[in-house]
């Protein structure tokens, strides 16, 4: 089952929107999950309609059925920082480079340092557990730089070869390699019923197979519905305009209280209504085009309909419980399952000790009520 969620997509595709909408549409039903953002734009905060987020994981929603989302804003100066205290015990020292500029140095000239230190944020909260051993959190969604250089952002143990090729470094490397490469992540691609985004997500998917990381499914953003149906779509795209205006002249002319005269008026309005009706028609074309190079995939795909006024804080909501409804999130509560119906007793009648993939609805509401009597 996959508890690392990377989300990533064609600048404008919503892919953070998207990133926000899963989050809780995986926390539902008494989960918890953890919401990460990478590129300090702030975005989770302005979609949650909550003040800019610290570097510290705070709550900011509670899901259907009882659920919490935890919203973390990982820097990678503060992340270095809590790495060097972790690994060397710098806590005065390194605050002492952070003065000096140091940090914000190492950081600069060394972009595959930063981008462990990201990822490295996220996989910690990954394998992050409780004193009873479970885990914190059961999903963590990473809101991840565009589709362009989302591979070359997680692939990080390639740019930390030439950095250091031992020593705690590497070894970090390592660590997140193993988390990102593993069944426990799974990587998304948002993208639009348009040439270029999916253009960019079929390049994307080539890229991560190529590299060994796991592809989830692909997310169809801001879906538009289909306005005409499969006669009234022939007719525009076969260019017969003089029998479509016909036909919607004599409609006019029946329904017109005015008479002819407002009829012949109306009917100019004929030509607008079928140049729209052709450029549908040519859109029309052009998505289920895109559907089925994105068919060709072979990945769990899901559909978000457009909104046509805005995301706002129910619009998310409501993408969300779309997302339970549909592959990426009924798929991984499917494995999730039949994990739990794997789980079976020994042979003296003692329960057999779960898999950290064998995390259920039974054991986050035990968790959260233990936590709640402490």
């Amino acid at each position: 089952m996959s508890r690392l969620h990377v989300v990533s997509g064609k600048g404008g595709t919503g892919k953070t929107t998207v990133a926000a909408a899963l989050a809780l549409a995986l926390a539902a039903e008494g989960k918890r999950a953890l919401l990460v953002e990478v590129e300090g734009r702030q975005g989770i905060a302005q979609l949650f309609e909550t003040e800019a987020l610290p570097y510290e994981e705070r709550k900011i929603a509670v899901a259907p059925g009882g659920g919490e989302v935890y919203a973390l804003a990982i820097d990678a100066e503060r992340a270095l920082l809590d790495y060097l205290h972790m690994f060397y015990k710098l806590g005065s020292a390194g605050r002492a480079l952070k003065k000096l500029g140091a940090i914000d140095f190492a950081t600069t000239i060394a972009p595959g340092l930063r981008d462990v230190l990201l990822t490295g944020k996220a996989c910690e909260a990954v394998r992050r557990k409780d004193r009873a051993g479970r885990f914190v959190y059961d999903h963590v969604v990473m809101d991840a730089p565009p589709t362009g250089r989302i591979t070359r952002f997680l692939n990080v143990n390639d740019e930390v070869a030439g950095l250091a090729r031992i020593g705690p470094i590497h070894n970090q490397a390592q660590a997140v390699m193993r988390v990102l490469k593993s069944p426990q992540t799974a990587v998304h691609l948002v993208t639009l019923l348009e040439e270029m985004p999916v253009q960019e997500t079929v390049d994307g998917v080539a890229e991560l197979r190529a590299a060994g990381l796991p592809v989830g499914g692909v997310v169809i953003n801001m879906v538009r519905p289909e306005v005409l149906d499969e006669a009234a779509v022939e007719e525009a795209a076969n260019g017969r305009r003089d029998a479509v205006a016909a036909a919607l002249a004599e409609a006019l002319a029946r329904t017109s209280s005015g008479g002819g005269s407002r009829a012949g008026a109306t009917g100019a309005l004929v030509g607008p209504l079928l140049d729209e009706a052709r450029e549908h028609t040519g859109r029309l074309a052009l998505e289920r085009l895109g559907r089925s190079r994105l068919a060709e995939l072979s990945l769990p795909t899901s559909e978000l309909r457009l909104l046509g006024d805005g995301v706002d804080l129910a619009g998310l909501y409501r993408m969300a419980r779309a997302l339970r409804e549909q592959d990426i999130v009924r798929r991984d509560a499917g494995e999730r399952e039949r994990a739990a119906r794997r789980t079976t007793t020994s042979h003296d009648g003692t329960p057999r000790d779960v898999t950290p993939h064998d995390v259920t609805s039974h054991d986050v509401t035990s968790r959260t009520a233990e936590e709640g009597a402490q």
